[in-house]
């Protein structure tokens, strides 16, 4: 059993993959999702210049009031639109989705429906 590995170990493998083809620039940041047990983090990253434009998360005080007795997709789906909203404030209307070795089903999903929702090209 030594060389089994855990469901983390595995998504970090698969985002390694996934980072070979995927690169965000300033015309085109990566959405990089993280989903941990509890929480869901939305970050938009130029890569070129190695910074954050924008953030979005599940512990956002903006989103505090508006996620309690929700389930965890139904918060997921605020993020998404609050990250698409912070996204037009600073002009970006097209990303590269960086889903973070998650599948892309469930929260992941449900964030990034949100975003093109919130008029982001994905």
């Amino acid at each position: 059993m030594a060389g089994r590995k855990t469901i983390k170990q595995r998504a970090s493998l698969r985002h390694v993959r996934l980072r070979k083809k995927i690169r965000g620039t300033a015309a085109r940041p990566r959405l990089a999702v993280y989903r941990s047990l509890n929480h869901v983090y939305a970050q938009l990253i130029d890569d070129d210049r190695g910074v954050t434009i924008a953030s979005a998360s599940s512990v956002d005080g903006d989103l505090k009031k508006d996620i309690s007795k929700q389930s965890k997709t139904e918060i997921s789906k605020l993020v998404g639109a609050l990250m698409a909203k912070r996204a037009k404030t600073h002009g970006i209307s097209n990303v590269v989705f960086d889903r973070g070795g998650n599948r892309y089903h469930g929260r992941v999903k449900a964030l990034a429906d949100a975003v093109r929702e919130g008029g982001l090209v994905i």
